[in-house]
């Protein structure tokens, strides 16, 4: 697809492919997934241990590359959210979202004023160290700022369309593990009770012209969830795909070489 910023990704139904990174914040991880063919990153901050040292080295690769990245931070606390912001973030993601309040605090935490009450910080690694007066700066990095809201508990779902109502809401992102946790079903993805949950999501996007997305470890499943209604979708991730495509190469060599 053409290249665009995730807000303009947000705003089209048109599938965009990214991959997720928990592992290999590498300088050349920007260059090595845009070359891929990716759209979009998303970088890891709940699992993978990384560091906020590490996401600002890390946001440099994908600028580098002109890659938009999603970052998921930790938690809802500020800190969290301002410093994703402030290092360069062009995309958050905040896990476990249940509620329009916890929405709000988002919205506030991640938008200088008037659409927020985010901490002022300028010239810094989030506007590229390019001077500017403070209203074309407050205006640009609202404009920029694309908030993912997982959908990953029962609450989240309930409530699934009123926070996809929420201006500043860009997109709401399936965690479909903790999700079927949430629900009493751990993995079991094909039980009446996720798919429920998941067609109550889709509605919700469509009804308010939001963006949704979801992690696949399969283009067979990548491909199924765009005829869901998906439109961001994240193929698996770093450690998956270079795990599976060594077993299998060194299944094959062990294999072939064995019989010789």
């Amino acid at each position: 697809m053409a290249e665009a910023g995730l807000k303009a990704m947000a705003r089209t139904k048109t599938p965009k492919f990214g991959h997720f990174i928990v592992e290999f914040a590498t300088p050349g991880i920007g260059h090595i997934m845009k070359s891929a063919g990716c759209d979009f990153t998303l970088f890891d901050l709940e699992h993978s241990g990384f560091g906020f040292e590490t996401v600002k080295s890390a946001l440099r690769y994908f600028e580098a590359a002109d890659l938009p990245a999603i970052v998921r931070v930790p938690s809802r606390e500020y800190h969290h959210i301002a410093r994703a912001m402030d290092m360069g973030a062009e995309g958050l993601m905040l896990p476990m979202v249940g509620n329009v309040d916890e929405v709000r605090h988002i919205v506030n935490s991640m938008k200088y004023h008037p659409a927020g009450k985010r901490g002022v910080a300028l010239q810094v690694a989030h506007d590229r160290y390019r001077p500017g007066t403070v209203a074309d700066k407050f205006l640009a990095a609202n404009h920029r700022t694309t908030l993912f809201c997982q959908i990953e508990t029962e609450e989240g779902v309930k409530n699934a369309d009123k926070m996809a109502a929420i201006e500043g809401v860009d997109c709401l992102w399936v965690g479909h593990f903790d999700l079927s946790v949430s629900l009493g079903i751990p993995g079991q993805f094909d039980h009446p009770d996720f798919k429920k949950a998941i067609e109550a999501t889709i509605a919700a996007t469509r009804k308010h012209n939001k963006a949704l997305g979801r992690l696949v470890p399969t283009v067979e499943q990548g491909i199924d969830i765009f005829g869901q209604g998906f439109d961001f979708i994240c193929y698996s991730g770093d450690v998956w795909v270079l795990h599976n495509a060594l077993a299998e190469a060194v299944t094959k060599l062990r294999e072939a070489c064995g019989k010789k």
